[in-house]
């Protein structure tokens, strides 16, 4: 697992706080029981309710579906507390939250600034050698366009039933309303950023 260099970042049982009052408030907000929250994501009552009490350190796949029910990106479960001054156009490198995913290794880090209501998010993300995660991406309340830019390294990536070999340089754009696998099958880790566009938009029929 890739480490996160100290001083600059937040470390995970902080982040793990943030993620547990971020899926309690935005459960609250849409007065959603454990049990509701639990139908509509399929992660279990048990679990959500270690993960609201910060109890428990959750995988990518998991905190995916939780976001998918709760209609925002998995970008938006990283977001500090809603502050009562007006959110700042600008994220410092030393601000970006990092997050490492415990059951892929895989570490993810926040570029844009929180709290804009800007339809896109940049994402940051260090895939170790082997490294490997799959999201159900459930059915979601409206569309959200996401583009895979490839900085570093090689992935493979798979879409529904496409698969894409990605080198660096490479860019691919798809609509998260399907099945998604990245892997890294090579020895050495891979950089890649995610662009994710959140329209608000009901998905077509």
């Amino acid at each position: 697992m890739m480490e996160i260099a100290s001083g600059m970042q937040e470390e995970t049982p902080d982040l793990n706080l943030r993620i547990a009052r971020q899926i309690r408030d935005l459960r609250a907000a849409q007065s959603l029981s454990l049990d509701a929250l639990a139908t509509r994501s399929g992660v279990s009552r048990s679990m959500i309710s270690l993960i609201e009490r910060a109890e428990s350190s959750p995988t990518a796949i998991v905190l995916e579906k939780l976001a998918t029910a709760l209609g925002v990106t998995l970008a938006a479960i990283f977001d500090p507390p809603e502050s009562p001054s007006a959110p700042s156009p600008l994220a410092r490198r030393a601000d970006q939250p990092e997050w490492v995913d415990p059951g892929s290794g895989y570490r993810r880090r926040n570029v844009s600034p929180a709290g804009l209501g800007q339809p896109m998010r940049i994402v940051e993300v260090h895939f170790p050698p082997g490294g490997r995660v799959a999201f159900d991406n459930l059915e979601r309340l409206h569309a959200v366009q996401q583009q895979v830019w490839v900085l570093e390294g090689r992935i493979e990536v798979a879409v529904g039933t496409d698969r894409y070999w990605l080198e660096a340089g490479d860019c691919l754009a798809m609509s998260l309303d399907k099945p998604t696998g990245f892997h890294n099958p090579t020895t050495e880790p891979a950089r890649y950023a995610v662009v994710i566009s959140d329209q608000n938009k009901p998905q077509k029929p």
